[in-house]
């Protein structure tokens, strides 16, 4: 039983957060729009994983279809081609985060010690530039510039007396290129957070080690780098959270081809191919919860283990 005077603050609370939401409400009503958005495609959508437990046929809908359990999940774990497709996924999106979050680190220090700002805006422009591009466009560019018989790079290497690569046909070369790729179309983007986070060091820092003796180099590995050790670990947490090919998806839709399915073959495009192509909806949807469980995993327990080693997490 609650006492008269925890109801009373209880009350006093409520009362105190409606009236803050009243002064804000233009706030508040400016917010709607993007609440709206993930209720609607991120969070409602969630409902339908239920067909993940049920044999689902689309006629019967949800509540009328039978009931199977983790009929499907059994099968996706007995299926070798899942397992191939697990694997694919983990070494092309681990190697994405491995190599592509550093690269970003290192281009943000780097823009930071330019001193020409005319060349430091139109380095950052270029660099920005391919973020702003579908896949489905810069797929286009990427299968002009390597093929194999006109593409520039096999030209290049044709006048150095090498033989010609199928970067998007060869087995050992698909991986690279996907992963080369993702980060020259990313890394700019990755390097407006750090730009962001270096500009809100305190220069006294920097001066008061310039007093002491300290170079430019010394002042990037004792200044620079340990305040960015945080936004760092906070950024690596979340792309953790995409490390099953999330951000994949449109990339390998685009140059994949069944000469390399054995290596680039994604869950997402495993999905998409088992879901809407061959109408398994209910396999699908449990290979998709399976993905999200394995997500949700990864980024709880890397925030913990950073919480506990950085002091630096989400939550």
């Amino acid at each position: 039983m609650q006492s008269g005077l925890e109801v009373y603050q209880i009350s006093l609370n409520k009362t105190g957060m409606l009236t803050r939401i009243l002064k804000q409400k233009e706030l508040f009503i400016m917010l709607l729009p993007g609440l709206l958005f993930f209720l609607i495609f991120h969070y409602s959508p969630m409902l339908g994983l239920v067909i993940a437990f049920k044999d689902y046929n689309p006629v019967q809908g949800f509540l009328g279809s039978e009931w199977v359990g983790l009929k499907y999940f059994k099968q996706m774990f007995s299926y070798t081609e899942f397992w191939q497709v697990l694997r694919n996924t983990l070494i092309i999106g681990g190697y994405k985060i491995v190599i592509g979050s550093p690269i970003s680190l290192i281009l943000a220090l780097m823009f930071n010690e330019l001193r020409i700002s005319i060349l430091k805006r139109s380095l950052q422009s270029l660099i920005y530039l391919p973020h702003f591009f579908s896949w489905v466009i810069l797929g286009g560019m990427l299968i002009q510039v390597l093929s194999p018989g006109s593409g520039i790079i096999n030209e290049v290497l044709k006048a150095s007396g090498l033989e010609t690569i199928y970067f998007l046909a060869d087995s050992f070369w698909f991986r690279p290129t996907l992963i080369a790729s993702t980060i020259w179309k990313e890394m700019g983007w990755g390097t407006i957070i750090y730009l962001a986070a270096l500009s809100g060091i305190d220069p006294q820092l920097y001066e008061a080690s310039h007093i002491d003796g300290a170079g430019k180099w010394k002042q990037t590995i004792f200044i620079t780098i340990p305040m960015l050790i945080p936004i760092f670990v906070i950024i690596m947490i979340l792309r953790l959270g995409s490390v099953l090919g999330m951000d994949s998806f449109e990339q390998v839709l685009v140059l994949l081809t069944p000469v390399v399915y054995d290596v680039g073959n994604i869950i997402d495009n495993y999905v998409y191919k088992q879901g809407l192509l061959n109408g398994n909806f209910s396999y699908s949807a449990a290979v998709s919860v399976f993905k999200a469980v394995v997500a949700f995993i990864l980024v709880y327990s890397t925030n913990l283990l950073s919480r506990k080693l950085t002091d630096s997490s989400l939550w």
